[in-house]
């Protein structure tokens, strides 16, 4: 397997129907702090491939719907490059997390103090919904119960080294994939990290009973998650 360079970064961004907002996130990357950014059209019905190629993106599209689909494609993707990334990011399409992080959550990898850097919106104090903060303080406090480690977030924004990534062999193709990542990673004995990040609450074109069923759904995947990883061998 070609050997990664420790210092490159790709940024993998998985996005359905995100048109509106996708080229101002692409747009605010600062320049020269990554190698490449990769958008996985997950199914859109919208030009959310289109706005991204012409900002200079890598699309590949995974019509598969799930979030952690979208992002076992990007991951497939940066796997068959030539040369693999050293960092991989992950960070929503939907202009929620600051691009201009980046550099913060990278730095203690290049730095060879962790392996995984999760973005916290609550150490960032980010105005989170109650339905948000619910599912974060359950989630959180059963991984502290159960694995006696304190995470503050399950946020989709987060740096891992990518011999790291690969070897969590990561599998879920929903919304439970963020929660999976977090868990193997203590199971693995990855060195894990958290560093405030901030979050703007973008416009949805979701109604708010689809994000109510979104976040039911994504909460319970969770909770799936981190029983079943922890009676897993």
């Amino acid at each position: 397997m070609p050997t990664p360079k420790p210092f490159e970064v790709d940024v993998l961004i998985p996005a359905r129907n995100e048109a509106a907002g996708i080229g101002a996130v692409l747009r605010a990357i600062p320049p020269r702090t990554v190698r490449s950014v990769v958008v996985v059209d997950n199914g859109s019905t919208d030009a959310t491939g289109a706005v991204a190629e012409d900002e200079g993106a890598i699309v590949v599209r995974e019509p598969r719907l799930g979030y952690g689909a979208a992002c076992l494609r990007g991951i497939a993707h940066v796997a068959s490059l030539p040369r693999p990334p050293g960092v991989v990011v992950f960070m929503s399409g939907s202009g929620c997390d600051d691009p201009t992080d980046i550099p913060n959550l990278v730095r203690p990898l290049r730095e060879n103090l962790f392996d995984l850097v999760i973005g916290s919106r609550v150490l960032g104090r980010a105005p989170l919904g109650a339905s948000q903060r619910a599912g974060n303080l359950v989630a959180t406090s059963l991984i502290r119960a159960i694995y006696g480690h304190r995470y503050t977030d399950l946020s989709s924004f987060r740096a891992v080294r990518y011999p790291a990534l690969i070897a969590l062999g990561m599998r879920d193709i929903g919304y439970g994939f963020l929660v999976e990542m977090q868990v193997k990673a203590l199971k693995t004995g990855l060195r894990v990290a958290e560093t405030p990040v901030t979050y703007r609450p973008a416009a949805s074109q979701q109604g708010m009973s689809e994000k109510v069923k979104a976040t039911a759904v994504a909460g319970a995947m969770a909770l799936f998650q981190i029983f079943r990883h922890s009676t897993a061998r």
